[in-house]
């Protein structure tokens, strides 16, 4: 009885010792807050009375601000006045505006996309339009960040833009009004192939209104017809808010899975988030997609999906975000976002590719990690550490450095704004391919295009070594001569790359004539990995090998 005294007494006096350490320590840590602010606004308030020139308080201060969030990870942010919108976009999925995405091309600020039932599509402002001046405001590329902030506002109010549009002389006026924009996270939702019973869902964003969007378009795509399989689309998604993610993890997963978890500093911290209502679809077969792009509340889908064994992971392997930001509002319309956790997967993967645990540095490249094992429900090996790594790996991407030259130049943009004022009434599906090809050809000669290839690059690069290191003067003059010998190359990538080029060519014409499904159709139709998929959802033993074992041929 004694000895049992003495042990209680000994816990007791751990525990008591434990909490009276805790609290020390909280303590302490008020204490050096508390001290630092005082110190923090007295050289404030004295380099801004006192220094010898004239000193922005604000600018002043939001430089100290921004100097100690450098010191944390990249995704810890002071949000400014201006930046407030970007926040409302994401947690709210809409904002006030005109219904339009403006980007660079040519150097020009041009209308890369209009939103159907909106303020510009319905006054008629179209894909490539040049943008001048925005009200009595001219404007230019170097404008481009505030350019959105000068469309956008309280929905109700006018705006102005001037616009130069191809074949016409005049500037054209349209006075619009700016709308409540709801940003469609779910940006495509149907059967495809339109005969087969295999649904394709674009996400590509997590705001607030996604899961809805998925329950939405699963209820009545199923009322069309019987589902049979899945294709869910999560390649170059960002990612979002994190109970968006398992709302739409709600729809593949059995009712009480748990879907993630996350930990801050403080084990205490912990959250188990898990699956609350019946699934739509879940036993249907189900692929889903991912690449260097998917992010955050993408890979809190593809982890959950993949731990769970409800559906194959198909792609390359993610981008490893496996951080929690909490976005805390401020005064004077500016907030903070912090980085309050990383979550894992329900097998217990933490995912995140960096670590940025001391001064907002690269302590750890995941090439240099172990890659902890760990285990699905059907006992197939996953790892931790840079990402999902896809059950199926399978490459997209554009293979030509031509093609890569000609998209970044806007040629094939700039074609498709041609093309389009001058066939506006026709259908471009009924040209031939080899008569496409020869007009963008054409297109790209009228243009003066030119093209550099990997070869004449190095050529260049030696030639110039060679100058200014004042080396043989006969040998630049031979590099220079066989230069004018490969001269013919463009004709060569241009036959070998045709293939590649006439499928870009068809997906920004078919955005031009038919709008953005089409455009997303046009693209299926050689999209390697979207392929692979419909061919291993057919394939049934391939794809019950393949959640049972983590093997594919």
């Amino acid at each position: 009885m004694k000895t049992r005294k003495i042990i209680f007494f000994s816990s007791l006096t751990l525990i008591v010792l434990f909490t009276f350490g805790f609290i020390i320590s909280k303590s302490d840590v008020y204490f050096e807050i508390s001290k630092n602010l005082e110190l923090f606004g007295k050289v404030y308030k004295e380099i801004s009375f006192n220094y010898v020139d004239d000193i922005d308080p604000q600018e002043f201060m939001r430089a100290g601000i921004v100097g100690m969030l450098s010191k944390l990870d990249p995704y810890t942010v002071f949000i400014d006045e201006k930046n407030q919108e970007n926040i409302d976009l994401i947690t709210n999925g809409k904002y006030g505006g005109v219904g339009v995405s403006i980007g660079i091309r040519n150097d020009k600020v041009t209308i890369l996309e209009v939103l159907d039932g909106y303020s510009a599509q319905k006054q008629g402002i179209r894909i490539g339009d040049v943008v001048t001046g925005i009200g009595d405001v001219n404007v230019t590329p170097e404008k481009i960040d505030e350019i959105s902030s000068m469309v956008k506002g309280e929905p109700g109010t006018p705006v102005q833009l001037k616009i130069l549009r191809l074949n016409e002389k005049d500037t054209l006026i349209f006075n619009l009004i700016r709308e409540e924009v709801i940003v469609k996270n779910l940006v495509y939702a149907d059967f495809y192939p339109e005969n087969s019973n295999n649904v394709y869902l674009k996400l590509s964003n997590f705001s607030r209104s996604a899961g809805d969007e998925v329950r939405s378009a699963l209820r009545e795509l199923k009322n069309k017809k019987e589902i049979k399989s899945i294709v869910l689309d999560l390649r170059g998604n960002p990612g979002g808010l994190l109970d968006v993610a398992v709302d739409i993890c709600d729809k593949f997963l059995k009712k009480d899975l748990l879907i993630v978890s996350t930990r801050g500093k403080e084990l205490s911290s912990e959250k188990k988030y898990f699956a609350v209502e019946e699934p739509l679809v879940g036993t249907e077969k189900l692929v889903v997609l991912v690449n260097g792009n998917s992010a955050s509340a993408s890979e809190i889908v593809a982890g959950a999906i993949q731990d769970h064994d409800r559906g194959v992971i198909l792609g390359t392997k993610s981008f490893g975000k496996g951080l929690v930001q909490t976005i805390t509002p401020l005064s004077f319309n500016t907030s903070l976002k912090v980085t309050t956790a990383k979550y894992y997967t329900p097998s217990g993967r933490c995912i995140q590719k960096i670590d940025y645990s001391k001064d907002n540095q690269v302590i750890t490249e995941p090439d240099s990690l172990k890659e902890d094992v760990y285990a699905t429900d059907n006992k197939r090996l996953v790892y931790s550490a840079g990402g999902i790594t896809p059950d199926t790996t399978v490459k997209n991407g554009i293979e030509s450095d031509l093609l890569k030259d000609l998209l970044a130049k806007g040629t094939i943009f700039n074609f498709a704004d041609k093309y389009y004022y001058q066939n506006v009434n026709s259908d471009f599906k009924k040209i031939k391919d080899e008569n496409l090809l020869s007009e963008y050809k054409k297109y790209l000669i009228e243009s003066k295009y030119e093209y550099e290839s990997d070869v004449e690059k190095k050529i260049n690069d030696i030639v110039k070594h060679l100058n200014e290191n004042h080396k043989s003067k006969e040998l630049p003059g031979t590099l220079e001569k066989l230069k004018s010998e490969i001269k013919g190359m463009f004709e060569i990538e241009f036959s070998e790359s045709s293939d590649e080029i006439l499928n870009e060519l068809k997906v920004e014409l078919a955005h031009r004539f038919f709008g953005n499904d089409a455009g997303i159709k046009e693209r299926l139709e050689f999209d390697k990995q979207f392929n692979t998929a419909l061919k291993l959802l057919k394939d049934e033993k391939s794809y019950s090998r393949l959640l049972s074992s983590g093997k594919y041929n």
